[in-house]
C-alpha cells in the first residue's frame, strides 16, 4: 500500500498478465471476478487533449481519508455496476483505489499510487454517479498535498 505501480505490475498481480499473455487496459475501472474486486484507476490532472469530454471526470482528494470519484459516464444508480459499487460491503466485494497525478511526466507514463481499499460513504447524481469513498488507511501527507495541487 502507498507504493507506486505500473499497470503491468497491477495486472500481473491479479493474474491478468502472465508470461505469454499480455493485456492492454484502457479504461479507468477494472472488474476482477476472481477476487470480487473493482479496481479504480484515477488520473487527477486531465486535459482535453488526452481525454474525451465524456471522460473528464471530477476525481479528487477531499481529505487524507476521503476521495471524490465519478463513475463511468453511462453508469446509473440502478445498474448492476452502480449497485455493486453502492453495496460493495454487503456483497462481500472490495473497491481498490489507484491514483496518479497526471498521465505522463517527462515523456514517461506515470505509475499509480495504490491508496488501498475504500469504503462507500455516499453517492449522488447519474451518468456519472458522484461517489465519496473513505480510505481504510489515510493517504500519506505528501501525496495528499500533491493530489490537492494536481486536481485544483
Amino acid at each position: 500500500m502507498h507504493a507506486r505501480h505500473s499497470l503491468v505490475e497491477i495486472f500481473s498481480a491479479f493474474g491478468r498478465i502472465t508470461p505469454g499473455r499480455f493485456y492492454q487496459h484502457r479504461e479507468g475501472v477494472y472488474r476482477d471476478e476472481a477476487t470480487n474486486s473493482d479496481l479504480f484507476f484515477v488520473t487527477l490532472e486531465k486535459s482535453e487533449r488526452d481525454y474525451s469530454p465524456s471522460t473528464l471526470y471530477k476525481d479528487y482528494a477531499i481529505s487524507p481519508t476521503l476521495f471524490h470519484w465519478e463513475s463511468q459516464s453511462l453508469t446509473t444508480q440502478r445498474s448492476p455496476t452502480g449497485q455493486r459499487y453502492i453495496k460493495h460491503r454487503e456483497l462481500g466485494g472490495q473497491i481498490l483505489l489507484f491514483v496518479r497525478a497526471r498521465r505522463k511526466q517527462d515523456g514517461l507514463t506515470m505509475p499509480y499510487t495504490f491508496l488501498g481499499p475504500v469504503d462507500y460513504v455516499s453517492h449522488k447524481g447519474e451518468r456519472p454517479i458522484a461517489f465519496t469513498w473513505k480510505l481504510q488507511r489515510p493517504m500519506p501527507a505528501d501525496f495528499f498535498r500533491a493530489a490537492k495541487v494536481a486536481s485544483a
